[in-house]
């Protein structure tokens, strides 16, 4: 490999020794070997204050820098990973569901926003549109039913009359 020159670089490598910048990063951002950044420093005279030249740390003993950036890639794409694969499982438990899998979890309720009216007529309740999506609606409640209503403190119940409030029926 021909030895690329570094004084283009001399005032960019003397800020980076200021900043206390280790050899090999120096070397990596440059793209040249540690030891042509140290035999360039010990020319140009490029040494940290206090440090003589005997006394810089051996090459062996560096971080390489690039290591730890792979390793730092490396986990973050493992992470990824494990989150896709999380998505998959939860994918699945919803399509197993859908199609009467192995489960027989009833699915959790869904909130639906709905109006009250207190009107000149009578009362009367408003229930989103989006009500008739609802599967558990779809098959219970559509159409036109006569219901119990029992009002409380912070509730009002709506059940379908006859029913003796047990859903054991599964």
């Amino acid at each position: 490999m021909a030895r690329r020159s570094l004084r283009p670089n001399l005032n960019q490598i003397r800020g980076w020794v200021r900043q206390g910048r280790t050899d090999a990063w120096i070397a990596h951002q440059l793209e040249v070997t540690v030891q042509q950044i140290q035999a360039f420093k010990k020319e140009h005279g490029l040494l940290p204050d206090g440090e003589d030249a005997g006394s810089g740390p051996d090459f062996d003993d560096e971080i390489d820098l690039r290591a730890e950036d792979d390793a730092l890639i490396a986990a973050e794409l493992e992470a990824a990973e494990a989150a896709r694969r999380e998505e998959e499982e939860e994918a699945k438990k919803s399509r197993r569901s859908r199609r009467g899998g192995r489960t027989r979890k009833k699915a959790t309720t869904q909130a639906l926003e709905g109006t009250f009216d207190h009107g000149e007529e009578g009362y009367g309740l408003w229930l989103d549109p989006a009500v008739a999506d609802n599967p558990v609606y779809a098959e219970h409640w559509a159409g036109h039913r006569p219901v119990t209503v029992t009002v409380e403190e912070d509730q009002i119940v709506i059940r379908r009359a006859g029913d003796d409030g047990d859903d054991d029926d599964d």
